[in-house]
């Protein structure tokens, strides 16, 4: 039983200090993800800003609002 019990308690250590190895992946992963979201941010406000899509948009707002229902 002693032998069990030490086991358990081994496995537990080392699982415990393998999460702390990965801790900082996290915090990386999610600053990679922010930058990508920013940068498709910025790519997607060029693009609708621009003048013939800003006109196309304009248009189908204004189609829209005229709709009969």
């Amino acid at each position: 039983m002693y032998q069990a019990v030490r086991a358990r308690l081994r496995a537990l250590v080392c699982g415990m200090r393998a999460a702390r190895r990965d801790a900082g992946m996290v915090t990386s992963e999610y600053a990679m993800g922010i930058v990508a979201a920013v940068a498709f941010a910025v790519v997607l406000y060029k693009v609708v800003t621009s003048g013939p899509v800003s006109t196309e948009l304009q248009n189908i707002v204004k189609e829209a609002l005229n709709a009969r229902m």
